[in-house]
């Protein structure tokens, strides 16, 4: 069985494009970075956190035999070298699509998966640079009417109508939505869980 250790529903849909079939478990964990944990570290641990916090909730209702594997993701948007999480507030989201305005800046999405014992972890993290147009604070406001960002990472939405504000992006587009497919693939035939052999099957 596997595991995916998130509410996010772009997570969810991403996932079913690879596995038919899965559990949704999210896992509640403290989200605060260290001082001075640089960018990667971070959202790497924050992955490996989710997955061995899911494992252990799993591991109450689980028989003996059970066999499952976990998988978590998380995603920062960072800007010189400052990680910018869910914004709090109209005010946090300002400060946050003013510093992406007219430049460019990262999005970071890491990868963890696990067997329940915690024998076997396998970690990725993918690197997306995105180009910003110059967003104006009008167009802020109205973007934060939408509820969209407010969820987000980074107070936007690639797939959404944040996608207004991007005018290029290099790297993976499946992970700055949430979960790189093509990583995420890679990791999973590690744990002998190949997408689409298992699709020819049905």
């Amino acid at each position: 069985m596997l595991v995916l250790a998130s509410a996010s529903p772009r997570r969810k849909e991403l996932l079913s494009l690879l596995v038919k079939e899965f559990e949704v478990l999210p896992a509640d964990i403290d989200e605060t970075p260290f001082s001075f944990e640089g960018a990667k570290e971070y959202v790497i641990r924050m992955a490996v956190e989710k997955a061995k916090a899911a494992s252990l909730k799993y591991t109450y209702k689980a028989s003996v035999d059970d066999v499952a594997f976990f998988i978590a993701s998380d995603t920062s948007v960072v800007v010189d070298g400052r990680i910018l999480g869910k914004p709090s507030s109209l005010e946090d989201s300002k400060i946050m699509l003013r510093l992406l305005s007219g430049r460019s800046h990262q999005v970071l999405t890491s990868l963890c998966i696990c067997d329940l014992k915690g024998d076997h972890v396998a970690t990725d993290c993918v690197v997306s640079d995105v180009l910003f147009r110059e967003i104006t604070d009008v167009e802020i406001e109205q973007y934060w009417k939408t509820n969209e960002p407010q969820d987000k990472a980074g107070s936007y939405a690639i797939q959404g109508l944040g996608s207004v504000f991007v005018k290029n992006m290099s790297g993976s587009y499946s992970a700055v939505v949430g979960l790189p497919l093509y990583e995420t693939a890679q990791l999973l035939a590690q744990f002998g869980i190949h997408s689409l052999e298992e699709m020819s099957h049905e």
